[in-house]
């Protein structure tokens, strides 16, 4: 099982993980990451994430594949937000679903190694100060 998305509104990570696991008897780990919008020091009010639409879902399901192909999964989630998130906001979930622990914490490393790194969203960093925001380096 594979999902991805990209979109505006929040996720439940409990309700994620119930969708993967749910009248599944052969899943023995599940290995989940939530990121979140950080203050930077209380400097920063929000976070601003753009991406290609298309292009970034694209990556994203080539990535899981990918993860899949690696290690013996049995399920795989990613959500990436992307809009104006406040300060504390849930911005990426990864899920990875295994008989065995090692496979889905490497499953879920790999992926949001490759979030951070090269996934197409760009983001742009809201001050609290009310000044104009920067758009900044990797995610």
């Amino acid at each position: 099982m594979l999902r991805i998305s990209v979109q505006v509104e929040d996720f439940d990570a409990a309700q994620e993980t119930a969708a993967l696991t749910e009248g599944r008897h052969d899943v023995g780990a599940v290995a989940s990451f939530i990121g979140l919008v950080r203050g930077e020091g209380e400097r920063l009010e929000a976070l601003e994430l753009e991406h290609y639409p298309g292009m970034a879902e694209e990556q994203l399901t080539a990535i899981a594949k990918e993860a899949q192909d690696q290690w013996p999964l049995d399920a795989v989630c990613v959500i990436h937000r992307f809009g104006k998130i406040e300060v504390g906001g849930q911005i990426v979930l990864v899920i990875a679903t295994s008989r065995h622990r090692e496979a889905a914490f490497d499953a879920a490393r790999h992926i949001m190694d490759y979030l951070k790194t090269d996934a197409p969203f760009w983001k742009k960093e809201h001050p609290k100060d009310g000044q104009d925001g920067t758009w900044v380096e990797g995610i």
